[in-house]
Protein backbone atom coordinates (compact mmCIF):
# COMPACT_ATOMS: atom_id res chain seq x y z
CA UNK A 1 0.00 0.00 0.00
CA UNK A 2 1.28 3.42 -0.91
CA UNK A 3 1.77 6.28 1.32
CA UNK A 4 -0.53 8.18 -0.76
CA UNK A 5 -3.55 5.58 -0.77
CA UNK A 6 -3.05 4.56 2.64
CA UNK A 7 -3.48 8.09 3.90
CA UNK A 8 -6.66 8.76 1.37
CA UNK A 9 -8.11 5.10 2.99
CA UNK A 10 -7.68 6.40 6.25
CA UNK A 11 -9.47 9.56 5.15
CA UNK A 12 -11.92 7.75 3.80
CA UNK A 13 -12.66 5.41 7.06
CA UNK A 14 -12.10 8.23 9.37
CA UNK A 15 -16.09 9.37 7.76
CA UNK A 16 -17.21 6.53 8.04
CA UNK A 17 -17.56 6.24 4.23
CA UNK A 18 -18.99 3.04 3.17
CA UNK A 19 -16.88 0.01 1.68
CA UNK A 20 -18.11 -0.19 -1.72
CA UNK A 21 -17.88 4.16 -1.74
CA UNK A 22 -14.21 3.24 -0.44
CA UNK A 23 -13.49 1.18 -2.88
CA UNK A 24 -14.44 2.60 -5.78
CA UNK A 25 -13.00 6.33 -4.68
CA UNK A 26 -9.20 4.23 -3.90
CA UNK A 27 -10.08 2.62 -7.77
CA UNK A 28 -10.58 5.95 -9.44
CA UNK A 29 -7.37 7.52 -8.27
CA UNK A 30 -5.40 4.83 -9.31
CA UNK A 31 -6.94 4.62 -12.95
CA UNK A 32 -6.21 8.17 -12.88
CA UNK A 33 -2.80 8.06 -11.85
CA UNK A 34 -2.55 4.87 -14.06
CA UNK A 35 -3.71 7.18 -17.08
CA UNK A 36 -0.69 9.72 -16.87
CA UNK A 37 1.44 7.11 -15.15
CA UNK A 38 2.50 9.61 -12.56
CA UNK A 39 1.76 10.13 -8.79
CA UNK A 40 -1.51 11.57 -8.09
CA UNK A 41 -0.31 14.50 -6.09
CA UNK A 42 2.16 15.65 -8.95
CA UNK A 43 -1.26 15.96 -11.63
CA UNK A 44 -3.42 19.48 -11.31
CA UNK A 45 -6.45 20.66 -12.74
CA UNK A 46 -5.10 20.64 -16.48
CA UNK A 47 -5.04 16.81 -16.25
CA UNK A 48 -8.44 16.55 -14.39
CA UNK A 49 -9.70 18.30 -17.44
CA UNK A 50 -7.98 16.06 -19.67
CA UNK A 51 -8.75 12.97 -17.65
CA UNK A 52 -12.33 13.95 -17.68
CA UNK A 53 -12.80 14.53 -21.59
CA UNK A 54 -11.63 10.89 -21.75
CA UNK A 55 -13.87 9.51 -19.60
CA UNK A 56 -16.36 10.78 -21.82
CA UNK A 57 -14.99 10.23 -25.72
CA UNK A 58 -12.55 7.14 -25.11
CA UNK A 59 -14.24 4.88 -22.11
CA UNK A 60 -17.70 6.12 -23.31
CA UNK A 61 -18.96 6.42 -19.53
CA UNK A 62 -22.31 8.09 -18.84
CA UNK A 63 -22.42 11.21 -17.25
CA UNK A 64 -23.91 9.85 -13.41
CA UNK A 65 -20.70 7.82 -13.75
CA UNK A 66 -18.42 10.31 -14.43
CA UNK A 67 -19.88 12.61 -11.58
CA UNK A 68 -18.66 9.63 -9.46
CA UNK A 69 -15.36 9.59 -10.89
CA UNK A 70 -14.87 13.74 -10.25
CA UNK A 71 -16.39 13.20 -6.58
CA UNK A 72 -13.56 10.95 -5.86
CA UNK A 73 -10.50 12.76 -7.22
CA UNK A 74 -12.41 15.97 -5.54
CA UNK A 75 -12.22 13.78 -1.73
CA UNK A 76 -8.75 12.95 -2.81
CA UNK A 77 -7.46 16.26 -3.80
CA UNK A 78 -9.47 17.95 -0.97
CA UNK A 79 -9.50 16.04 2.00
CA UNK A 80 -6.41 14.17 1.45
CA UNK A 81 -4.10 16.76 -0.31
CA UNK A 82 -5.48 19.31 1.88
CA UNK A 83 -5.61 21.03 -2.18
CA UNK A 84 -8.12 23.94 -3.46
CA UNK A 85 -10.70 22.67 -5.84
CA UNK A 86 -12.12 24.38 -8.62
CA UNK A 87 -15.71 23.86 -9.88
CA UNK A 88 -15.42 26.22 -12.40
CA UNK A 89 -12.66 24.22 -13.65
CA UNK A 90 -13.78 21.37 -13.21
CA UNK A 91 -17.40 21.26 -13.25
CA UNK A 92 -19.94 17.83 -12.70
CA UNK A 93 -21.45 16.97 -16.32
CA UNK A 94 -24.94 17.38 -17.16
CA UNK A 95 -27.34 14.69 -16.74
CA UNK A 96 -30.10 13.61 -19.02
CA UNK A 97 -33.13 12.41 -17.07
CA UNK A 98 -34.94 9.74 -18.28
CA UNK A 99 -38.29 8.52 -16.89
CA UNK A 100 -37.76 5.01 -15.52
CA UNK A 101 -39.58 1.96 -17.05
CA UNK A 102 -43.14 1.04 -16.00
CA UNK A 103 -44.72 -2.27 -16.10
CA UNK A 104 -48.78 -2.24 -15.48
CA UNK A 105 -49.91 -4.46 -12.62
CA UNK A 106 -50.80 -7.62 -15.33
CA UNK A 107 -47.18 -7.45 -16.64
CA UNK A 108 -45.61 -7.29 -12.92
CA UNK A 109 -48.11 -10.37 -12.38
CA UNK A 110 -47.17 -11.95 -15.96
CA UNK A 111 -43.41 -11.33 -14.91
CA UNK A 112 -43.57 -12.97 -11.43
CA UNK A 113 -45.12 -16.07 -13.06
CA UNK A 114 -42.77 -16.85 -15.08
CA UNK A 115 -40.03 -16.92 -12.52
CA UNK A 116 -37.69 -19.83 -13.28
CA UNK A 117 -37.39 -21.12 -10.15
CA UNK A 118 -39.17 -21.08 -6.49
CA UNK A 119 -36.02 -19.48 -4.92
CA UNK A 120 -36.39 -16.24 -8.54
CA UNK A 121 -40.44 -16.32 -7.73
CA UNK A 122 -39.76 -15.05 -4.21
CA UNK A 123 -37.02 -12.98 -5.13
CA UNK A 124 -39.27 -11.00 -7.47
CA UNK A 125 -42.32 -10.57 -5.42
CA UNK A 126 -40.18 -9.11 -1.96
CA UNK A 127 -38.85 -6.44 -4.59
CA UNK A 128 -42.19 -5.61 -5.65
CA UNK A 129 -43.87 -5.85 -2.63
CA UNK A 130 -41.74 -4.00 -0.33
CA UNK A 131 -39.98 -1.51 -2.83
CA UNK A 132 -35.94 -2.31 -1.84
CA UNK A 133 -33.24 -1.65 -3.65
CA UNK A 134 -31.47 -5.13 -4.76
CA UNK A 135 -28.50 -4.80 -1.88
CA UNK A 136 -30.82 -4.52 0.29
CA UNK A 137 -33.04 -7.41 -0.52
CA UNK A 138 -29.85 -9.67 -0.34
CA UNK A 139 -28.97 -8.67 3.08
CA UNK A 140 -32.53 -9.22 4.85
CA UNK A 141 -32.20 -11.50 7.84
CA UNK A 142 -34.95 -13.64 9.12
CA UNK A 143 -35.08 -11.61 11.87
CA UNK A 144 -35.99 -8.60 9.92
CA UNK A 145 -39.46 -9.65 9.49
CA UNK A 146 -41.38 -9.04 12.01
CA UNK A 147 -45.04 -10.60 11.49
CA UNK A 148 -46.75 -9.35 14.65
CA UNK A 149 -46.11 -5.52 13.71
CA UNK A 150 -46.40 -6.97 9.93
CA UNK A 151 -43.57 -4.67 8.46
CA UNK A 152 -40.07 -6.04 7.50
CA UNK A 153 -36.93 -3.69 8.90
CA UNK A 154 -34.91 -2.37 6.12
CA UNK A 155 -31.27 -1.98 7.87
CA UNK A 156 -28.60 -0.08 6.64
CA UNK A 157 -30.00 1.21 3.27
CA UNK A 158 -28.70 3.71 1.11
CA UNK A 159 -27.04 6.38 2.67
CA UNK A 160 -27.02 4.03 5.91
CA UNK A 161 -30.30 4.65 7.02
CA UNK A 162 -32.81 2.70 8.21
CA UNK A 163 -36.52 2.64 7.69
CA UNK A 164 -39.97 0.24 8.11
CA UNK A 165 -41.68 -1.01 4.70
CA UNK A 166 -44.98 -2.85 5.03
CA UNK A 167 -45.00 -6.41 5.58
CA UNK A 168 -47.95 -8.08 3.03
CA UNK A 169 -49.76 -10.90 4.23
CA UNK A 170 -49.42 -12.70 1.01
CA UNK A 171 -45.55 -12.20 0.56
CA UNK A 172 -45.58 -13.29 4.73
CA UNK A 173 -46.83 -16.86 3.40
CA UNK A 174 -45.02 -16.79 0.41
CA UNK A 175 -41.71 -16.34 2.40
CA UNK A 176 -42.45 -18.78 4.87
CA UNK A 177 -42.90 -21.36 2.36
CA UNK A 178 -39.61 -20.18 0.85
CA UNK A 179 -37.94 -20.65 4.06
CA UNK A 180 -39.64 -24.50 4.84
CA UNK A 181 -38.27 -25.13 1.02
CA UNK A 182 -34.44 -24.33 1.95
CA UNK A 183 -32.83 -27.29 2.86
CA UNK A 184 -31.08 -26.08 5.82
CA UNK A 185 -30.90 -22.59 7.98
CA UNK A 186 -27.53 -21.01 7.13
CA UNK A 187 -27.51 -18.64 9.45
CA UNK A 188 -29.06 -15.11 9.67
CA UNK A 189 -30.13 -14.57 6.04
CA UNK A 190 -33.06 -14.01 4.80
CA UNK A 191 -31.78 -15.47 0.89
CA UNK A 192 -28.93 -17.37 1.31
CA UNK A 193 -25.88 -17.73 -0.92
CA UNK A 194 -24.45 -20.43 -3.10
CA UNK A 195 -25.94 -23.04 -5.62
CA UNK A 196 -28.09 -24.74 -2.94
CA UNK A 197 -28.93 -21.64 -1.32
CA UNK A 198 -26.91 -23.06 1.67
CA UNK A 199 -24.21 -20.90 1.87
CA UNK A 200 -23.29 -18.49 5.70
CA UNK A 201 -23.90 -15.14 3.65
CA UNK A 202 -26.03 -13.67 1.45
CA UNK A 203 -27.05 -14.00 -1.77
CA UNK A 204 -25.08 -12.13 -4.77
CA UNK A 205 -27.30 -9.35 -6.17
CA UNK A 206 -26.36 -10.87 -9.82
CA UNK A 207 -28.74 -13.15 -8.96
CA UNK A 208 -31.23 -11.02 -8.44
CA UNK A 209 -30.67 -9.40 -11.69
CA UNK A 210 -30.55 -12.56 -13.53
CA UNK A 211 -33.93 -13.30 -12.33
CA UNK A 212 -35.69 -10.39 -13.34
CA UNK A 213 -34.12 -10.98 -16.98
CA UNK A 214 -34.80 -14.04 -17.30
CA UNK A 215 -38.41 -13.96 -15.83
CA UNK A 216 -38.71 -10.42 -18.66
CA UNK A 217 -37.69 -13.34 -21.33
CA UNK A 218 -39.98 -15.97 -20.42
CA UNK A 219 -43.01 -13.89 -19.87
CA UNK A 220 -42.39 -11.94 -23.35
CA UNK A 221 -41.93 -8.58 -21.65
CA UNK A 222 -40.04 -6.12 -24.55
CA UNK A 223 -39.75 -3.52 -21.80
CA UNK A 224 -36.16 -3.60 -20.08
CA UNK A 225 -36.67 -4.32 -16.56
CA UNK A 226 -34.10 -5.11 -14.22
CA UNK A 227 -34.74 -4.90 -9.99
CA UNK A 228 -34.88 -1.46 -9.82
CA UNK A 229 -38.01 -1.56 -12.41
CA UNK A 230 -39.89 -3.20 -9.29
CA UNK A 231 -38.89 -0.38 -7.32
CA UNK A 232 -40.35 2.04 -9.14
CA UNK A 233 -43.36 -0.20 -10.30
CA UNK A 234 -44.06 -0.31 -6.43
CA UNK A 235 -44.10 3.47 -6.00
CA UNK A 236 -46.03 4.25 -9.23
CA UNK A 237 -48.72 1.58 -8.19
CA UNK A 238 -48.72 3.07 -4.95
CA UNK A 239 -49.25 6.64 -6.13
CA UNK A 240 -51.92 4.99 -9.04
CA UNK A 241 -54.11 3.55 -5.55
CA UNK A 242 -54.08 6.45 -3.79
CA UNK A 243 -51.02 6.65 -1.41
CA UNK A 244 -49.14 10.14 -0.74
CA UNK A 245 -46.13 11.10 -1.83
CA UNK A 246 -44.73 11.97 1.65
CA UNK A 247 -45.71 8.01 2.71
CA UNK A 248 -44.04 6.65 -0.39
CA UNK A 249 -40.76 8.86 -0.05
CA UNK A 250 -40.54 7.09 3.42
CA UNK A 251 -41.35 3.78 2.25
CA UNK A 252 -38.21 4.41 -0.13
CA UNK A 253 -35.97 5.74 2.13
CA UNK A 254 -35.38 8.79 -0.09
CA UNK A 255 -33.72 11.72 1.37
CA UNK A 256 -35.65 14.35 -0.28
CA UNK A 257 -39.50 14.34 -1.70
CA UNK A 258 -38.32 16.14 -4.93
CA UNK A 259 -36.59 12.61 -5.81
CA UNK A 260 -40.00 10.83 -5.11
CA UNK A 261 -42.21 13.55 -6.90
CA UNK A 262 -40.82 11.62 -10.03
CA UNK A 263 -43.77 9.42 -10.11
CA UNK A 264 -46.25 12.09 -10.64
CA UNK A 265 -45.33 11.85 -14.19
CA UNK A 266 -45.65 8.00 -13.78
CA UNK A 267 -48.92 7.83 -12.41
CA UNK A 268 -51.67 6.79 -15.06
CA UNK A 269 -54.34 8.13 -12.38
CA UNK A 270 -52.73 11.86 -12.46
CA UNK A 271 -51.66 12.05 -15.90
CA UNK A 272 -55.44 11.12 -17.12
CA UNK A 273 -56.68 13.49 -14.42
CA UNK A 274 -55.84 16.14 -16.38
CA UNK A 275 -57.57 17.20 -19.69
CA UNK A 276 -55.30 17.92 -22.39
CA UNK A 277 -56.22 21.82 -23.44
CA UNK A 278 -56.98 20.16 -26.74
CA UNK A 279 -60.36 19.48 -25.54
CA UNK A 280 -61.91 22.81 -24.80
CA UNK A 281 -61.40 24.26 -27.74
CA UNK A 282 -63.79 24.14 -30.08
CA UNK A 283 -62.56 23.69 -33.76
CA UNK A 284 -64.67 24.80 -37.05
CA UNK A 285 -65.45 21.97 -39.51
CA UNK A 286 -65.05 19.71 -36.53
CA UNK A 287 -67.49 16.27 -37.06
CA UNK A 288 -69.75 15.81 -33.82
CA UNK A 289 -68.84 13.32 -31.38
CA UNK A 290 -70.11 9.43 -32.00
CA UNK A 291 -72.98 8.94 -30.36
Amino acid sequence: MTRLRKLMLEELQRRNYAEITTRHYLRTVEDFSRHFNCSPDRLGPGHIREYQAHLFSKKKLKPGTVTQRLAALRFFYIKTLKKAWSIAETPYPKKAVHLPTILSQEEVARLIEAARTPYHRILLMTLYATGVRRAELAHLKVSDIDSKRMVIHVQGGKGRKDRDVMLSSKLLEALREHWRRLPRKPGPWLFPGNRWHTADHPIDTKVIWYACQQAAKRAGIQKGVHPHTLRHCFATHLLEAGADLRTIQMLLGHRDLEETTIYLHLSQRHLNATASPLDSLKLKGESPPDE
